[in-house]
């Protein structure tokens, strides 16, 4: 019977499709009465009140017609008296007419009605949604949830219409409630609070109600690991390692969670934080499964710190490689030991100047069977970069290209892409760099893209005022030197750079001509901004920021420049206040800048904000 009616309902809707078509087109045309007159014929045939049904009911509101528009759906809820959507539709009429007192009662006994079906109240509750009613939505998911008894039923939806309807502490409570009913919600939910609460009140909010949430159920392990989330994304990642190290006591995860905290803290250059964290984890758990990872993880925050302490200590670096070398000898079959070796060989061809020895220790894992694929294709990118740091970029070339060909789809692979572009663009090849560059701005990886981005714009920008681009070969050349840790030759090169270098005689008079480095010389004040910064000169470096600063007020550098200034005077100077004056300013200026996060964090930690935060006791 069913398909029978389906197929006589399609003959019919088959017969007046031209009739329907022509109503849609005076509609579209704005012709409204003409439009009702040909609905009004058509919804003499119930076969064909599907199709019509939705413009016909709304143009007779839109004319003002609620007497044919309500014995419109007398007629049809007389053929159909529990169609939800025919009696939701009679409630629209009150609300369009004005008589706000009936539609609230009729909605209202509807919802009454179906309050057990929790089909039925879904159904209700999105289409009052898509007419702007979203009170009433809000109303009956939760009549439904209390007569049901089920206190999370409906979270994730209604902790929507809170959002649409801005009221965000009771959507952050729904989101809460759905992220509790398994740990497959908890990634959903983290995902969509990481896009709708950005200010930081917001995020305090929140971070307050978890506290809350704690202290009432102190079993839900949901509400701990969101409040490590929440105190994540302010950067607090001090607290983090506070709850993550109760965290981990409770639920019995042998460090993972602070392990965790540690590996961001040290990305986001919270030294202090990383090396406690990791030290947490080797003194709390010296037989658990993160042991190692642990203790790795503790010199590469040695190491971190080493290098970005301005000028880098030789000492350091040395008992630092030296430390990497016992550990490889200790756990010589375990893979962490692997990644000890390859960033001791770093340190010997970068900071120690032993070139050949990184290179053997490079060998080694290269041969070694238990190295994986993406492990050996990360030692081949250091072995070129050593090549290159030796001045032998044919060999970088080559080893770049083998990992690109190896992981073509890979971020290794699209790293090495990047190289290759780098060298290229050395070399003053700057179509060929571009290539590179085009395909490497929609790679996957977020950093590389932006890296490719960022070149490719200086490639462009310079090659517009010069097209033969003897500035920007000039200033490739320099970058090289710096690369090679050359840093003598790079000012040099820099300085004359910043004066115009000279180029060829295309004077009659035989004057010779200067290269225009108009496009290139807020470049220059950042390169060399950089290299005194590293060699301790803070001042100097602080007086060349200062330059992009006045002098490209709206480049895409001066953001950065500024920010550095703050990072230099918080970092290297000591010097609180100025640091704080800085960042203040910076967020004053360049508020939608990418490092307005971590100017905001860095003045509330200056500002002493962040005191250690509480550890909910349970």
């Amino acid at each position: 019977m069913c398909i029978l009616f389906m197929s006589l309902m399609m003959k019919g809707y088959s017969q007046n499709q031209s009739e329907i078509q022509l109503a849609n087109e005076y509609l579209l045309k704005g012709d409204k009465r003409k439009a009702v007159e040909v609905f009004r014929d058509l919804a003499k045939d119930e076969i064909n009140i599907p199709f019509i049904h939705n413009n016909y009911l709304n143009t007779l509101l839109d004319l003002n017609e609620p007497s044919e528009a309500q014995s419109y759906l007398k007629r049809l809820l007389k053929r159909d008296p529990h169609n939800i959507i025919y009696n939701l539709d009679v409630g629209v009429v009150y609300v369009r007419t004005g008589d706000v007192a009936k539609a609230d009662k009729h909605f209202k006994d509807l919802i009454d009605e179906h309050k057990e079906n929790v089909t039925m109240i879904k159904i209700l509750s999105d289409y009052l949604s898509t007419k702007s009613l979203g009170e009433y939505s809000i109303i009956a998911l939760n009549e439904s949830r209390k007569t049901l008894g089920n206190p999370v039923l409906f979270s994730f939806e209604l902790a929507t219409l809170y959002r649409l309807k801005g009221q965000r502490e009771k959507m952050i409570e729904e989101y809460l409630n759905f992220a509790s009913q398994n740990s497959g919600t908890i990634q959903n939910a983290k995902n969509m609070m990481q896009i709708l609460l950005t200010k930081p009140e917001e995020l305090e909010a929140l971070e307050k109600v978890l506290y809350d949430r704690i202290q009432k159920f102190p079993d839900a392990d949901v509400y701990s690991d969101l409040l490590i989330w929440v105190t994540m994304q302010q950067k607090n990642f001090g607290a983090s390692f506070n709850q993550a190290r109760a965290y981990d006591r409770r639920y019995k995860r042998f460090g993972e969670k602070s392990l965790e905290i540690a590996k961001v803290a040290l990305d986001n250059e919270d030294y202090e934080t990383a090396a406690k964290a990791y030290g947490y984890v080797i003194r709390e758990y010296p037989g658990g499964p993160y042991f190692l990872q642990a203790q790795l993880g503790l010199l590469r925050t040695r190491e971190t710190r080493v290098k970005n302490t301005f000028p880098v200590n030789v000492d350091s670096v040395k008992s630092l490689a030296a430390d990497y070398r016992k550990f490889v000898l200790k756990y010589p079959e375990n893979a962490n030991s692997l990644e000890a070796q390859r960033n001791e060989a770093m340190l010997y061809a970068t900071y120690l100047d032993k070139k050949d020895q990184a290179i053997l220790l490079l060998e080694e894992l290269i041969k070694n069977p238990k190295v994986s694929l993406p492990l050996k294709s990360r030692v081949k990118l250091d072995l070129g970069d050593i090549y290159l740091l030796k001045g032998e970029p044919w060999e970088s070339s080559l080893l770049y290209s083998q990992v690109e060909k190896a992981l073509e789809e890979n971020p290794v692979g699209y790293e090495a892409k990047l190289k290759n572009a780098k060298l290229s663009y050395y070399k003053g090849d700057f179509k060929l760099a571009q290539e590179h560059l085009d395909i490497l701005k929609e790679a996957t990886t977020r950093e590389i893209a932006n890296d490719a981005m960022e070149l490719s714009m200086r490639i462009k920008e310079n090659l517009l005022e010069d097209s033969v681009g003897e500035a920007l070969q000039a200033y490739a050349k320099v970058e090289l030197l710096l690369y090679q840790n050359k840093r003598d030759e790079a000012l040099t090169a820099l300085a004359q750079l910043a004066s115009g270098l000279p180029g060829a005689d295309t004077s009659k008079t035989g004057a010779v001509q200067r290269i225009s480095n108009s496009a290139i010389k807020d470049d220059v004040y950042w390169l060399e901004a950089n290299i005194q910064m590293e060699r301790g000169e803070f001042e100097k470096s602080i007086k060349l920021l200062q330059q992009i600063r006045d002098e490209y007020p709206d480049d895409i550098l001066a953001d950065d420049a500024y920010f550095l200034q703050g990072e230099i005077y918080e970092r290297h100077l000591k010097n609180r206040e100025m640091a704080m004056e800085v960042y203040r300013n910076f967020l004053d200026k360049y508020p939608g800048s990418v490092f307005a996060a971590e100017a905001r964090k860095r003045f509330r930690v200056l500002r002493g904000d962040f005191k250690d935060s509480p550890v909910p006791q349970s």
